[in-house]
Parts: C-alpha cells; sequence; structure tokens
C-alpha cells in the first residue's frame, strides 16, 4: 500500500495532475511500522510481539485494525514542541531550520539535518501534531504532518534531497506520479531523490526458486522481529503478501519505478540503480534500515545542474 512494464516507445507527457486517490493517503503500516519501531527504540518483543500475538497471516483484512493499534502506539511520543507555527517554503526558510531535505514516511527521521513527516501525527497524553506546523519531537527530530496525496506546500527548488523509504508501494499509481512530480520541483538542482521499495522480480524470481532461498530469508527476517507468528511456507502465500498485506496498492521492479519518474517529468535526471546504503549522498543513504535489506529495491535521481 503490478505489473512489471514494458519498455515504452516514446515517453509520455509529464503528469502533475491531481492524484487518483479520493481519500488522504495513509502510510504508516505494519511494515513500515515495525522498522520504525526499531528507529524509536521500542523493543521488538513489547512493541510488536504483544499486539500481534495472535496475528493471522492469512486474513488480510482482519490484520488492518491490529497495524492501526500499532501505529498507534508508534505515534506516541515523550514531548511535542512547536517550533515553527508554518512549514518551511523557500531554501532560506528550510536554512534557517538547518533543514537539508526531507524524510517522507518518517514519524522519526535520523538525519541531523532532516524533517520527517507522514499524514498520521503523534501525540502525547495531553498534546498532538498539527498540520501546517514544524514540531520537535521528543527533544530531538524535527516532523510535519502532511498528506502526499495533495501538492506539497513548499516552493520550487527548496530542498537538496528527499528519501522515501517503503513508501511509494502504499499509494495507488496516480497519486505516485502526482507526489514524484511534486518532489521533482522542489529539488535543487543537483539534488537527490533515494527511493527504496520491495522488488517484485526479487518476488518473482522467489517464487520460481526450488529453494525458496529469498522466501525463507524474508520470513527469518519477520520471525526475529517478532511480527506475528512465522509466515505460512507456501510458495502462493509468499508472493500474494506482498500485494494484499500492509496497505500494499502497488508494487514496483525497476522499470516500473522509471516507468513513474518518466511519467513524472525526470527525463533530465540521472537515474541509477543502487546497493543498501550506497548512493550519491552516503547521509542520505545511511537512512537505509537492515530491516528491509534483504527485499528492497533502491533507486536515485540526481537532478541536472549540481555539483553530483
Amino acid at each position: 500500500m503490478a505489473t512489471i512494464a514494458e519498455p515504452e516507445p516514446a515517453r509520455p507527457e509529464p503528469v502533475a495532475a491531481e492524484p487518483a486517490a479520493a481519500e488522504p493517503v495513509a502510510v504508516a503500516r505494519a511494515d513500515a511500522d515495525a522498522a520504525g519501531a526499531a528507529r524509536a527504540g521500542v523493543g521488538p518483543a513489547a512493541a510488536v510481539g504483544e499486539l500481534f500475538a495472535d496475528w493471522d497471516w492469512e486474513d488480510p483484512e482482519g490484520l488492518e485494525a491490529r497495524t492501526d493499534a500499532f501505529t498507534e502506539n508508534l505515534a506516541r511520543c515523550a514531548s511535542i514542541d512547536t517550533v515553527r507555527l508554518e512549514v518551511p517554503h523557500t531554501h532560506g526558510d528550510f536554512q534557517e531550520l538547518g533543514v537539508t531535505g526531507i524524510e517522507f514516511a518518517a514519524f522519526r527521521t535520523r538525519h541531523p539535518q532532516g524533517l520527517g513527516t507522514d499524514l498520521v501525527g503523534l501525540h502525547t497524553d495531553h498534546e498532538a501534531t498539527r498540520p501546517g506546523r514544524v514540531h520537535r519531537i521528543d527533544g530531538a527530530s524535527l516532523f510535519t504532518q502532511l498528506d502526499i496525496g495533495r501538492p506539497l506546500p513548499f516552493a520550487d527548488r527548496s530542498v537538496d534531497w528527499v528519501y522515501a523509504e517503503h513508501l511509494i508501494e502504499h499509494v495507488p499509481l496516480g497519486t505516485a506520479v502526482h507526489w514524484l512530480a511534486e518532489v521533482r520541483r522542489i529539488l535543487r538542482p543537483g539534488g537527490v531523490l533515494r527511493l527504496t521499495t520491495p522488488d517484485l522480480a526479487r518476488y518473482i524470481d522467489g517464487y520460481l526458486d526450488g529453494n525458496e532461498q529469498f522466501f525463507r530469508r524474508h520470513r527469518r527476517r519477520l520471525r526475529t522481529m517478532r511480527v506475528g507468528p512465522p509466515m505460512p511456507e507456501r510458495r502462493a502465500f509468499m508472493l500474494n503478501q506482498i500485494f494484499y498485506h500492509f496497505g500494499h496498492r502497488w508494487i514496483y521492479d525497476e522499470a516500473e519505478l522509471r516507468h513513474v519518474l518518466d511519467r513524472a517529468g525526470y527525463q533530465e535526471f540521472a537515474i541509477e540503480r543502487r546497493e543498501f546504503q550506497i548512493g550519491v549522498r552516503p547521509d542520505v543513504a545511511d537512512l537505509d534500515t537492515a530491516f528491509r535489506k534483504d527485499e528492497s529495491i533502491y533507486l536515485e535521481a540526481v537532478a541536472p545542474g549540481g555539483p553530483h
């Protein structure tokens, strides 16, 4: 929350229209939350095991209430301080905040000069974040609450980097194109977009592999994180779950990622496939979490006109 795209004979015109989804886009789902628990310092046994004790992998609809409860737990924090009554708009505004880039789908970004953002807000027992403001969470990371299904409230060429780990698969294809076009607009010359998402090709290869090496590693990873009971070991289940669990809406391989970037107007960008925590900006690539390493594809798009 797919198909393997065939190469197109001609590039379509960039699309920056309103998103296809009418409803707000919520991206904090089970796979995002488990990694978020590690970022937030929430122990897997306490944060995951208790809430998911009777998790039923074969009931995707029934899992939604449990993942919502887990998101609620992750969204709880000790303190919320308002540091700005409106979001930064220009590059100068970001500089005044000490921010160089934005991490989407992040309650608590680990980048020391990053601004975390998500549709879901954070809260204490007595207060909550509010859209349109910048908050400091637990005296550390900066956060603003916004919906990627709407135009981003930032000026053209205002940030140096954008990072999104396992976000794009949670939204419809049209919304992804709209959001990517907005990201292209706000990146400065030489700015970097780093995308990570589950790699459909790995899942297809895993299904075709008689030894099921990838599926075995993936089940072991979730078992180590104590995300529910062990996954069923059927290959068909392992392939289906990436489409129907966690609020996923569209699953990508490299060709499909390049397709949506092309539709969003990235023809002049340098687009490269990367490896885990390797990229043109080490500070941004370091945001990759090992929790997702086994299943992810990493792609970077670098805007023209900069030193990179």
